[in-house]
């Protein structure tokens, strides 16, 4: 089930999407659109890449057709902006590109085509003023993801974009043409062209599965990885009920040379939050490699050793531990005790302050990927040409989060599936024979 406040969400849109539905009898040209035979471009997959190829197709003077399993489109956008959509970020672009690691290479193109000052004017060309807030993170005045994807909706709808909803993607017809399952029984679809942008996988309940991956067969596909998501830890019982939900603000975590610094929450299975998020490619390449991986946390950051170390390493005898660490160090409980946990697992209790400076925690597993916010792995870059169309199947593109790429969060990820959903619907309404208005 859904939580509360995503649930409204969902249905403030509803308005938004019924519009968008009504124009499915015909485009803004009088063209047929959801009747006709053979639309110009499908788009499978109702997220922020597949709305955005939709967008990028139709200015390009494609009739468009946006299908999508789930009974109403971008469920995950909706819930990953409860608390702030996180749209893009407003550091320079040879630094945000470096945030794609690997696949820099292969996002750069589109990247730079799309960049963030350009999705900030489009956001803003939606009504949706933005502002970018004390880390950097460009977020809408709204907050919310809601008054976006409804203003967007109806922008959809004026281009002549239909939407199918309830439309699972199934393979293809021996035609070539797209078979759905629907409430009303299988149906064959014939476009021009066709977008697939079906996510990663992880959130399953939010629509993207993976699944894909078995309709494209003969196509490379790394495996689906969580990615931006917590880790498993052997806490204490004491720790694990007592601090369960506890944060832990204002620390630096550090793994294999990185060092990131920012807030963290304890759960009753280990670890999770923005800071964890930052190192989770490593830490899960390292546990995969070698059954666990030690997280090193500065629980005082911005205190030098030497002078935490003045303060904790001479305790009163009158004074316990758990006083001294939190009026000598000033410390949180949730940080006093980790430091008593890591005491008890046989850390050296001869300098406190190099303890407080770097907590060893051992991470046994990443979270499972339905956990995560994204997902790693996809369609292999060697599967797409430089337009992003298959190789294998000439006049089907992908975008989004299915393609094999991962970044952390603070606008990355959102940036790239909107600038690979464009590139793939205007390169698909290209390949249609649409030319631009």
């Amino acid at each position: 089930m859904l939580p509360a406040r995503a649930g409204e969400c969902i249905h403030r849109v509803a308005r938004a999407e019924r519009g968008l539905s009504a124009s499915e009898g015909r485009s803004a040209d009088g063209r047929a659109g959801l009747n006709r035979p053979r639309p110009d471009v499908a788009i499978i997959g109702a997220g922020p890449a597949g709305l955005m190829a939709a967008e990028a197709a139709a200015r390009s003077g494609a009739a468009v057709t946006v299908f999508d399993h789930m009974p109403s489109p971008a469920r995950k956008l909706l819930i990953a902006g409860r608390g702030g959509l996180n749209l893009t970020h407003s550091e320079a672009l040879e630094g945000f590109l470096d945030r794609y690691g690997t696949a820099r290479a292969r996002l750069e193109p589109f990247i730079r085509a799309f960049p963030p000052a350009a999705l900030i004017a489009w956001c803003e060309g939606l009504g949706q003023e933005t502002f970018v807030g004390s880390s950097g993170r460009v977020f809408p005045k709204a907050m919310k993801a809601s008054p976006l994807l409804r203003a967007w909706l109806t922008r959809l709808a004026s281009l002549g974009v239909a939407l199918r909803v309830r439309h699972r993607w199934s393979g293809f017809a021996e035609d070539g043409g797209l078979r759905f399952a629907t409430p009303e029984g299988a149906t064959v679809v014939h476009s021009r062209a066709t977008v697939l942008a079906l996510g990663g996988a992880s959130w399953p309940r939010l629509g993207s599965d993976g699944g894909w991956a078995a309709l494209l067969p003969g196509c490379a596909v790394a495996p689906l990885r969580p990615s931006n998501m917590g880790f498993a830890v052997d806490w204490s019982d004491h720790l694990r009920t007592r601090f369960a939900g506890a944060p832990l603000k204002r620390i630096a975590l550090s793994f294999g040379g990185a060092t990131i610094r920012g807030e963290a929450m304890i759960t009753a299975q280990g670890i999770e939050g923005g800071a964890v998020y930052g190192l989770s490619a490593p830490l899960r390449e390292a546990i995969a490699a070698q059954g666990h991986a030690t997280l090193r946390i500065d629980l005082r950051p911005d205190v030098a050793r030497g002078d935490l170390a003045a303060r904790l390493n001479t305790r009163p005898a009158a004074v316990s531990l758990s006083n001294h660490l939190r009026r000598a160090g000033g410390l949180s409980p949730v940080a006093v005790a980790l430091v008593q946990e890591a005491l008890h697992a046989g850390a050296p209790r001869d300098d406190l302050a190099a303890l407080v400076k770097g907590l060893p925690v051992t991470l046994n597993a990443p979270f499972p990927i339905a956990r995560a916010i994204s997902s790693a792995g996809g369609l292999a870059w060697e599967e797409v040409d430089g337009t992003l169309m298959l190789r294998r199947h000439p006049g089907i593109f992908a975008c989004g989060e299915m393609l094999d790429w991962e970044a952390p969060t603070g606008g990355y990820l959102l940036q790239a599936c909107f600038a690979t959903g464009r590139a793939a619907g205007e390169a698909a309404a290209g390949y249609a024979g649409c030319g631009r208005d």
